[in-house]
């Protein structure tokens, strides 16, 4: 019988390498983007599922305009909770596993040390309440579940900091970034290695590990750093004729509406023990998306 896997947000950063990594293990894949699956209709969603009747679901579709959110929360709860509430539910229904990404936005920023997924939560702006609205949801629902909690991600598809820094590396001569804000990188490369590793280990058994995981790549660094990084990588593989002045700001000097953590460093343990990986350095995504940014002009 074939195995059959369901991916949500297939148009997006990690659901697009989502497609790529899943479309080479032996199972049927059904990648649906936000036309065929509209997550702000929860009852769509839980619809489609129920109809498409697969043996694994994975959730890459998500609200993350950070800080839209905060004037938009009805939305943002509509996609980030109520619709992963009802894939849980439908999940649970049909005795299948769900596999969500998370956020570091479930935490507040204060630590000085990484985050473990026993750590206290307190999301400290709409976006992060709504993503934890949707863990408790499909906690609750579904306890065939693994919540992957990620941070700072990056690719080659959709809008993210890369490609925002080598946009404007290439228009202006002098940029100021951040540095008082301390993260990892994540390239949706290696998330949608993790992910289709986790489709495997429950193809072979399905008595999984569940419950919550971090996984971010190995590195910390502030945004500053990040895009020192893009920059030099960015002139090496011959995207930017030469790197943009950086100037480094503070959080203060670069008001935003919705409020960031000041530290979002995950603690990928556990994910490393269960799956026997280790989660490679950021910079070798970042040379990924550089190089292949590159071939696509």
């Amino acid at each position: 019988m074939t195995f059959k896997v369901l991916l949500f947000g297939a148009n997006g950063q990690v659901g697009h390498a989502c497609g790529k990594a899943l479309g080479e293990i032996d199972a049927e894949l059904v990648a649906l983007d936000r036309r065929a699956a509209d997550f702000a209709d929860p009852q769509a969603v839980y619809e489609v599922i129920k109809q498409q009747a697969p043996d694994f679901v994975v959730n890459a579709c998500a609200y993350t305009a950070v800080d839209k959110a905060e004037s938009d929360a009805e939305l943002a709860h509509a996609v980030n909770a109520a619709s992963v509430t009802r894939m849980g539910e439908a999940c649970a229904e049909l005795g299948i596993p769900t596999l969500h990404l998370s956020t570091d936005y479930v935490f507040n920023g204060t630590a000085d040390q990484p985050y473990t997924e026993d750590s206290a939560v307190d999301p400290i702006g709409v976006y992060g309440a709504s993503k934890l609205a949707g863990e408790q949801g499909l906690q609750a629902a579904n306890p065939r579940h693994i919540i992957m909690r990620t941070s700072w991600v990056f690719g080659e598809q959709g809008n993210n900091f890369v490609k925002t820094m080598l946009r404007l590396g290439a228009e202006r001569p002098e940029l100021g970034v951040v540095g008082d804000q301390i993260g990892c990188p994540s390239y949706s490369g290696d998330l949608a290695h993790i992910i289709r590793l986790w489709v495997q280990a429950y193809q072979r058994n399905p008595q999984q590990p569940w419950g919550i995981y971090h996984c971010s790549n190995k590195g910390q660094c502030s945004w500053y750093e990040f895009a020192a990084a893009v920059f030099a990588a960015g002139v090496d593989c011959g995207l930017l004729p030469k790197a943009p002045q950086l100037k480094q700001l503070t959080t203060d000097q670069y008001p935003t509406v919705a409020a960031r953590p000041a530290y979002s460093v995950l603690n990928c343990d556990k994910l490393e023990a269960a799956l026997g990986v280790a989660l490679p350095h950021w910079q070798a995504g970042l040379n990924n998306v550089c190089n292949a940014l590159k071939a696509a002009r």
